[in-house]
């Protein structure tokens, strides 16, 4: 997978936190943000439902184009030690922040495992339960925990996080995560512009929907004998419904999950979005659903209605929403 690499620069960073008010509501997750003692220089935020006391980090270690965007839009490069980018995901020169990933180290281009954060000297880690962080690879929040280094997860994955889960729509999810991210880093304000300029440009799309019933979008992730497809707990489902369509699949409440062919056909779709990340390209994807019997008869391939949705603009990360206006425009364009 292509990178774009460059030298760390020594991090440095002088910001005081200021005291944080009592409790910051986010739209309907209930999420509590508060800060401590000015004597002890932590702020306590919530790890999915779990209440953890960070202290400013200065040498984050991000999992995916997701955890580095969402650091990078908040403006925290000089806090990035460095990104770990499994094959899935597309050259990082693709991003809206690529100049940001050029001054920061690409640490492995594997999976996120435990070495790779100690061998970094690692202060704080960013990425999904169940994705960086998982018990079958020996990297978890308590593993790193006894470890002395910090960790956050996306509240989209704290779906069934053990212990300490919550339960977010998906564009709120990502909204709760720049707050929580702005409170640890202690810059509250930025991250509040940052989210209302998201939401402004979530408005603006729903505000241009087509009329009429929604079109039904099957998301087409992978497989062959069982397709894996998007339930209602992942950020295409939000993706698809402020566009002004519906997820075949919304009735799902279920993250990234395995369905039927014929649960598919049943549900007829008149647009098939196409997940589309490094290792199994979009163009192999839809050639497989014009040859397979199980879809070549169904409407959106018979139209030739596919849409590619890119992997960042599908896990959680401020490019949702680029990801949203793009398949917006498409919907608001398709022939009937």
């Amino acid at each position: 997978m292509r990178t774009t690499r460059s030298p760390g620069a020594v991090r440095r960073r002088t910001a005081l936190a200021s005291a944080v008010a009592a409790a910051l509501l986010l739209g309907g997750c209930g999420a509590e943000v508060r800060s401590d003692t000015r004597a002890s220089g932590k702020v306590t935020v919530k790890r999915c439902g779990e209440p953890v006391a960070y202290t400013t980090p200065k040498r984050a270690v991000a999992y995916e184009g997701g955890s580095a965007d969402k650091l990078f839009s908040l403006g925290l490069t000089e806090q990035v030690h460095g990104y770990v980018m499994p094959p899935a995901n597309p050259p990082v020169s693709e991003s809206p922040w690529a100049s940001e990933y050029a001054k920061v180290r690409m640490l492995s281009d594997d999976l996120l495992n435990k070495e790779v954060v100690v061998e970094a000297e690692a202060d704080f880690v960013v990425a999904g339960w169940n994705s960086g962080f998982k018990d079958e690879r020996g990297i978890t929040p308590k593993i790193l925990d006894k470890l002395g280094v910090q960790s956050f997860m996306h509240t989209e994955s704290c779906f069934n996080y053990p212990g300490y889960p919550e339960k977010v729509t998906p564009f709120e999810a990502l909204y709760t995560d720049l707050r929580r991210l702005g409170t640890i880093f202690r810059v509250e304000d930025r991250a509040d512009k940052v989210v209302d300029g998201l939401r402004k440009r979530v408005e603006a799309v729903r505000s241009q929907a087509p009329k009429g019933d929604p079109a039904p979008v099957f998301l087409y992730d992978s497989g062959t004998d069982q397709p894996f497809t998007a339930g209602s707990q992942v950020p295409p489902n939000d993706i698809i419904a402020a566009a002004g369509g519906r997820n075949v699949f919304d009735g799902l409440d279920q993250r990234w999950t395995q369905v039927n062919w014929e649960a598919v056909a049943e549900a007829e779709p008149e647009v098939i979005m196409i997940l589309d990340y490094g290792d199994l390209p979009a163009q192999k994807k839809i050639d497989f659903l014009r040859k397979s019997p199980h879809t070549k008869e169904l409407p959106a391939v018979r139209k030739n209605n596919f849409f590619v949705l890119d992997y960042n603009e599908g896990i959680s990360g401020p490019r949702n929403i680029d990801g949203l206006e793009k398949f917006a425009k498409y919907l608001r364009n398709l022939d009937d």
